[in-house]
């Protein structure tokens, strides 16, 4: 049968962040990160390939094996012919091995064409723990989040409408917002166009302002706010009509560098470890990994209007002898307890955010990272703190 990830496991994962405010003026905007600022960047280790005559031989060898690896077809068993596998051994001592690429670096797309070519075995999707194609890059520059103009809102707004307020008068946010509202609206919607614009927002916009949008917290009874939650991807344009056989929709994203790419990092930082349910990861890295599904072919939401469930737009209807393999699939993201914990632990922070009194002229909120899985959330502590309402979000935390 075709390889598919191991069932989640039932879980418990928590961890808790840091969150300051800060009195600094306005920043200049985040830059893509470059090959150069990686450890071992794909691009800068095939250049060093090139320069050894049997390395770059090798690798062009491989290049060409990329196109005998079939994935047509859910039923068949994805193979590695032999002498492509001999290849990517001759290259174990290479740096090309353990190069990595990073998410939002400019040439992602030539970085990845390289990491997949010298791991034939796993573009097939037999992944394994620590083989995301990215390195999590730290960077502790800061982001605004400006909440003294929330104002203009009704008090009673829900979250989901206060976070979308916050996008807006956030001008990258707000223009990369409109990118894609526009791409995916009605009459003129392409699915194409839609997810390139969706990939481009999650992959350009700060994290704390793509994850407010995302993953704004609704009380089960508030319909609209769930409603605004699920439409924060525009899922009439962005997801198909009908839902495929999730095997086929798997196959679709082997064949794709890039989706192929997401979901070996979603399952990389997503996955219980053991019988316990320890995630293999912090929490943040999860979301990071989820968020980055959207907008590929494996594009997962919220199912409805009235919890936080998430699942892909897929059935396992029609999946034959391999109706277990399609529903290991479809619940490594409808029952997958590590990714269940991560946005609902996110969901409860976005929640306290709004919980204090911001028309104060101090405060601050300090949440210290804790990475032991054996601990709940703790309650977030207030405290007095000289500052304007300018929430700064260490994006080197969350």
């Amino acid at each position: 049968s075709s390889r598919i990830p191991p069932p989640y496991l039932m879980t418990r994962f928590s961890q808790t962040a840091t969150l300051t405010l800060y009195d600094l003026s306005p920043s200049t905007g985040d830059h893509l990160p470059t090959e150069g600022r990686l450890v071992n960047s794909c691009i800068q280790a095939r250049r060093k390939c090139q320069a050894d005559p049997t390395c770059n031989a090798t690798y062009h060898y491989l290049n060409s094996c990329a196109s005998s690896i079939s994935t047509s077809s859910p039923a068949e068993e994805p193979s590695v012919p032999e002498d492509c596998m001999e290849a990517a051994q001759q290259l174990r001592n290479s740096s090309l091995m353990s190069c990595t690429c990073h998410r939002r670096m400019k040439n992602q797309a030539t970085c990845l064409d390289i990491y997949w070519t010298v791991h034939p075995a796993r573009s097939l999707g037999d992944y394994e723990l620590d083989v995301s194609p990215y390195e999590d890059t730290v960077t502790r520059k800061p982001w605004k989040m400006n909440f003294s103009k929330l104002n203009m809102l009704k008090p009673d707004s829900d979250l989901c409408l206060k976070f979308a307020m916050l996008c807006t008068l956030n001008d990258k946010c707000d223009r990369l917002r409109k990118a894609y509202g526009e791409a995916c609206s009605g009459s003129r919607c392409q699915r194409h166009t839609c997810q390139r614009q969706l990939r481009s927002f999650f992959e350009k916009a700060s994290e704390p302002h793509a994850q407010g949008l995302l993953l704004c917290p609704c009380a089960p009874t508030d319909q609209g706010c769930g409603q605004r939650r699920r439409n924060t991807i525009a899922p009439s344009c962005s997801l198909p009509s009908e839902a495929p056989n999730c095997l086929e929709l798997w196959h679709i994203c082997l064949s794709d560098p890039l989706c192929r790419s997401r979901l070996a990092d979603f399952q990389t930082h997503c996955h219980p470890m053991d019988i316990l349910g320890t995630c293999a990861t912090e929490q943040s890295k999860c979301l990071r990994a989820y968020m980055g599904l959207i907008g590929t072919a494996m594009t997962p939401n919220f199912v409805s209007n009235v919890n936080a469930s998430v699942a892909l737009s897929c059935t396992c209807r029609g999946s034959g002898n391999l109706q277990e393999e399609c529903e290991q699939l479809e619940e490594s993201f409808s029952r997958n307890p590590c990714l269940m914990e991560a946005i609902a632990a996110k969901m409860r922070f976005h929640s306290q955010l709004f919980s204090q009194d911001w028309t104060a002229s101090t405060f601050s909120m300090m949440e210290r990272q804790n990475k032991n899985p054996a601990l709940r959330p703790q309650p977030w502590v207030p405290s007095l703190f000289s500052c304007t309402l300018t929430l700064i979000l260490l994006l080197s935390l969350w």
